[in-house]
């Protein structure tokens, strides 16, 4: 992995990805913050050297490299998923590529499902903490030891500090930014009632099928962190009904205009 990684970011530096301070990796449904990054260049995933290629329709495949508030930012436009496929260490690679090229910070969003009914589709969930129900973890590979430390802590994986200045972007502008634990499971198939109601009991609060991945590795390589999720669906295991995929995608591009301020704020503030 490591040669890879080496030959991946020295690709991305000649194609003028030049020390990005903050790492941004876009959600489903929640591409239009790109509209607001004065874009320096732009590389489609499948022309990076070991780079996985995002095969979800609604997922962009693009890395894209530019200025945000007079800071220099690196973009995801699209993300990775086991349900693709792909392996843990695949999803997590861009992280690992992200940080060697000088990030020192990434900032993850995602579109989720509320466990907590007190919680409504449309609203913002900060993650304060999560439980990783995906059956492995991304560090769990041989040489691992050689790109950060084995047994990494994982006692506070949201910055604290970062999130505390979510929270009072959200008070200034008037956006209703929950605060809980997001659980995330594999997929693609979404829960059964009987699943919904064992998440409710374990203490999750909304459940995706993505970041805690990330998260993991950005821990290891100790960058700060921080995600917040778009409550799309509420999970009600009593009145549950189908699920309608292009509702949610709607759901998460109606509350994307907040998911937008709350980025671009902190970012100006850090």
């Amino acid at each position: 992995m490591i040669k890879n990684i080496i030959k991946t970011t020295d690709y991305l530096k000649s194609k003028g990805f030049d020390k990005p301070e903050i790492g941004i990796i876009l959600g489903t449904g929640l591409g239009q913050l790109i509209k607001e990054v004065d874009i320096l260049h732009e590389v489609s995933y499948n022309h990076i050297p070991n780079f996985p290629t995002a095969t979800v329709e609604f997922h962009k495949g693009k890395l894209i490299y530019g200025v945000l508030e007079g800071k220099k930012v690196i973009v995801m436009q699209g993300r990775f998923h086991i349900y693709e496929g792909y392996s843990l260490q695949d999803v997590t690679y861009p992280v690992r590529i992200m940080e060697k090229l000088g990030i020192h910070t990434l900032l993850v969003s995602n579109a989720s499902g509320a466990i907590n009914l007190d919680y409504k589709k449309g609203e913002l969930m900060l993650i304060d903490d999560h439980i990783n129900l995906q059956g492995s973890s991304p560090l769990a590979f041989k040489d691992v030891g050689q790109l950060g430390e084995r047994f990494t802590d994982m006692s506070a994986p949201y910055d604290g500090e970062i999130n505390s200045k979510f929270e009072a972007i959200a008070a200034a502008n008037n956006i209703t930014l929950r605060k809980g634990v997001y659980a995330s499971v594999v997929g693609p198939q979404l829960e059964t009632r009987a699943e919904y109601r064992m998440l409710k009991i374990i203490g999750a609060d909304a459940v995706g099928m993505s970041t805690v991945p990330e998260i993991i590795v950005a821990n290891h390589l100790k960058l700060k962190v921080a995600a917040v999720s778009v409550l799309t669906d509420e999970c009600d295991p009593s009145n549950l009904k189908p699920v309608n995929i292009s509702e949610i995608i709607a759901m998460a591009e109606q509350a994307e205009p907040n998911m937008i301020i709350l980025f671009k704020e902190l970012i100006k503030s850090l």
